[in-house]
């Protein structure tokens, strides 16, 4: 994918490092808490230590270890930065394409913000934290990020790679249009009538795969400005169907529970994706009326 020439996005806060909870120092080493245990008052001084620990005292200097090798830290470091800026111009090129659509059709688009953390974070949904995956917080209109996802995506999620991570993104950005179009707050109140938890379940999937298909369009926008190629195209149908809930719960159990579904099948993800991609039209992502989601 081709990204380095382009826009970057003003709409991207940068929380990396920074902790929800008070914690940051180095872990109290356990030999050091083994010779403690010997000494008479021995119990008193962890006691002591511990209380240092959660104020931001790095204990592995005193034994002379570090996390990890500064070497590796600036090299992780860099990588990290260069994630973060391809993440901006992601959320640019969304600005950009999903302005365009509201405007088509009468509407402002108002841009959702990208938060970028390590570990965990507040938000108005709550604590986010990195199992999360990136997800999207309607009551504050923002995106997190753990960048660390990418290498999960890399390792178990299809393999990863540029155009992948974009979608990832723009997933997340079709969740912030759903949110301005008044479609997440129509679904809501239908799962609030819903006579069973799979029926709501359904309307849960309706509403990721209506968001894949968002996503889709963003694709077709790029690939239109040719910043993508085919095997960039692989790479997002591999992770959208690597992220399907029977995939996922195979995965997971050994099994898939389809009334549990809350997501969409491999691929179900897929096509609604390709739906996207191949249309460029939001009128072909209406997963809500459609007869069948296959």
């Amino acid at each position: 994918m081709r990204w380095n020439d382009r826009r970057r996005s003003d709409n991207v806060e940068d929380r990396r490092g920074q902790s929800s909870s008070a914690s940051g120092g180095g872990n109290l080493p356990l030999g050091l808490i083994a010779l403690l245990l010997r000494t008479k008052y021995g119990f008193v001084v962890i006691i002591v230590l511990v209380i240092a620990s959660f104020m931001g005292f790095d204990f592995n200097s005193l034994t002379g270890e570090t996390n990890q090798a500064p070497q590796r830290n600036e090299q992780q470091s860099a990588l990290y930065n260069e994630a973060a800026d391809f993440s901006s111009v992601v959320l640019a090129s969304t600005e950009d394409f999903w302005q365009t659509i509201f405007a088509q059709a009468g509407k402002q688009y108002s841009y959702p913000k990208l938060v970028l953390y390590t570990n965990s974070t507040t938000t108005q949904c709550g604590t986010g934290t990195k199992i999360m995956g990136p997800f999207y917080c309607p009551a504050d209109r923002k995106i997190y990020l753990d960048l660390s996802f990418y290498n999960e995506m890399k390792h178990s999620l299809g393999g990863g790679g540029e155009f992948a991570q974009g979608y990832v993104i723009s997933h997340e950005v079709g969740h912030h249009v759903q949110h301005l179009l008044g479609i997440t707050t129509q679904m809501r109140e239908k799962q609030q009538m819903a006579r069973s938890k799979a029926e709501a379940n359904r309307l849960s999937v309706k509403l990721e795969l209506q968001a894949d298909c968002f996503a889709g369009m963003w694709g077709h926008f790029i690939a239109g400005e040719g910043r993508i190629d085919e095997s960039d195209l692989l790479t997002a149908i591999k992770t959208a169907q690597a992220i399907g809930d029977d995939k996922l719960q195979q995965q997971q159990q050994g099994y898939a529970v389809p009334d549990s579904f809350t997501h969409g099948t491999a691929e179900q993800r897929k096509t609604w994706f390709m739906r996207g991609y191949n249309s460029g039209s939001i009128k072909s992502c209406d997963t809500f009326a459609s007869s069948s989601l296959n």
